[in-house]
């Protein structure tokens, strides 16, 4: 869906104002004495900020309108927490922001259930996290957030992992405008590949082409985990041909696979 082409929360997307570096620096610092119309001025000279962020969202079956308006609330906290005394592009700054406030909301949503140590740590490493962004202009590490709540960094990358929103295989991560490239497009199954495929078809072939017997050591040996001693106790024979048998059959099965 383009965001910058429908309506919105009744708003025209379409004809939304873009404020220049220099009109945004200049409001920015009106808005930090107290004047609301420059405050106002910043939210919406910004709204084309907030659809370019949750145009990445757009997958996770929310309306675009909800979406739209917890975006707009990451984007005021971001105007009301900016420093203009730091050489930092409100852009830079904002992005963040808006992005953490629709994960949250997103993750406060979600079906999955989270156990609530685990939950109370997320949420405290998030405040901490804005807190730390705010102060620095810039985005925190694991080590800092941890460092600040004197917690594991383990702590904390679990919780940030327990909440994290799953991703659908099916989710676009990139088009050039025919084609998608989708997340299981670039899973790897390391043990259902191509090759794995062809070696177990031949495998199951040179089972095959073995005498009952020979089937029935190897199953018993190789997929059941018997001994020979086992074996041999189980089939009536001494342990000697067991030994002698499957011997036998593992050089025909490799003889198969190998010319095949």
């Amino acid at each position: 869906m383009q965001y910058n082409k429908v309506m919105i929360c009744g708003v025209n997307t379409s004809q939304l104002r873009v404020l220049k570096n220099e009109e945004t620096e200049r409001l920015l610092k009106k808005a930090r004495s107290g004047d609301k119309l420059a405050r106002k001025e910043l939210i919406n000279g910004n709204l084309r900020l907030v659809l370019s962020v949750i145009a990445r969202f757009s997958n996770r079956g929310e309306l675009p309108d909800d979406l739209f308006q917890v975006g707009c609330i990451g984007l005021i906290k971001a105007i009301d927490n900016f420093d203009t005394e730091l050489d930092v592009r409100f852009s830079t700054y904002a992005v963040p922001m808006i992005i953490g406030e629709l994960r949250r909301y997103l993750r406060d949503n979600s079906s999955i259930r989270v156990s609530r140590s685990i939950r109370d740590t997320a949420y405290k490493t998030l405040q901490m996290r804005e807190k730390l962004l705010a102060e620095t202009q810039r985005e925190p590490d694991v080590d800092e957030i941890a460092r600040a709540l004197d917690i594991k960094r383990e702590d904390v990358v679990m919780a940030l992992d327990a909440i994290t929103e799953p991703v659908s295989l099916y989710e676009p991560v990139y088009s050039d405008g025919t084609d998608q490239l989708c997340v299981m497009d670039q899973v790897c199954d390391t043990e259902n590949s191509d090759e794995r495929w062809t070696e177990r078809i031949a495998l199951s072939q040179a089972m095959e082409s073995l005498a009952d017997r020979e089937q029935k050591i190897l199953e018993m040996r190789f997929y059941r985990g018997k001994t020979q001693t086992e074996v041999s106790s189980a089939i009536g024979i001494s342990q000697a041909q067991v030994s002698r048998l499957e011997k036998n059959a593992l050089q025909k099965i490799k003889k198969s696979i190998v010319t095949s």
